[in-house]
């Protein structure tokens, strides 16, 4: 899909859109995470200094950058980019206490695919390698959101509203910022973590830019990260955050609720 005359590139609406994000920490250093998926695969994490941290996994082992910001009581959102892999990005969402895990593999596909996004995503349930049984939910694909319409509020110049439509597409529109009187229905994908806790990501059509978000609806705040393509080609990964208020919600007839 082409875009548009005046549609704004990635860089356009991105700076500053980490203004009202949770600020990260760096209490995880110098510790280890090892993530068990149920494909068998092993991931192991070694956060090695700020912003640093080693991997390894079944395919190899490597360095890249990482910030990890507390969204909930024991519970973190991570988010890594890897010096072998430019193209990809890794989140994940850790609860130390339950040892659950959820991590999206965002990845920028070289070339464009006619009618898809370029930026794909992936998603893999796992458990933390810990003392314990895990506990509470098993984080699973939700239709909670569907119906709502918030207003993310990213900075004093950022301000977006979302309306989830379905299991599988949102809508959002550009009511404050550099993209203001922009919209468009992108493909989402919601999965529920924890009570009152969900992972929100979008793919988008017209620019090549994916997004991870972290919902808390007891704090009402969105932490969360863009990966994408600018203007010149590069590629970057982007932090967000946002106030989130629910504006309204929709309520649908038994038998005809979106898919």
């Amino acid at each position: 899909m082409n875009k548009p005359a005046g549609w704004k590139n990635y860089e356009d609406f991105a700076a500053g859109i980490d203004t009202n994000r949770i600020p990260a920490t760096d209490e995880l250093v110098g510790r280890k995470f090892i993530i068990k998926e149920a494909s068998g695969n092993r991931l192991e994490f070694r956060f090695v200094a700020k912003n640093c941290m080693e991997w390894r996994d079944r395919d190899g082992r490597g360095r890249g950058w990482f910030e990890a910001v507390p969204v909930a009581a024991d519970t973190y959102f991570l988010d890594m980019t890897f010096e072998e892999r430019p193209r990809d990005a890794l989140t994940l969402l850790v609860n130390t206490r339950t040892l659950r895990t959820l991590a999206v593999l965002s990845q920028v596909r070289p070339e464009k695919v006619e009618g898809e996004p370029q930026v794909t995503q992936t998603f893999t349930p796992g458990l933390l390698a810990a003392p314990g049984s895990p506990s509470a939910l098993e984080p699973a694909l939700t239709r909670d959101l569907i119906g709502k319409r918030t207003w993310q509020r990213y900075s004093p110049n950022h301000l977006y509203e979302h309306t989830y439509l379905s299991s599988e597409r949102y809508c959002w529109q550009c009511l404050q910022g550099e993209q203001r009187g922009h919209g468009d229905v992108d493909l989402a994908t919601t999965y529920k973590f924890d009570e009152k806790l969900y992972l929100f990501t979008f793919r988008e059509f017209k620019i090549p830019v994916a997004s991870v978000f972290c919902f808390n609806f007891d704090t009402m705040r969105s932490t969360g990260k863009f990966l994408g393509i600018k203007g010149d080609g590069a590629i970057e990964n982007t932090a967000a955050g946002a106030y989130i208020t629910i504006a309204s919600e929709a309520v649908y007839e038994k038998g005809c609720e979106p898919v």
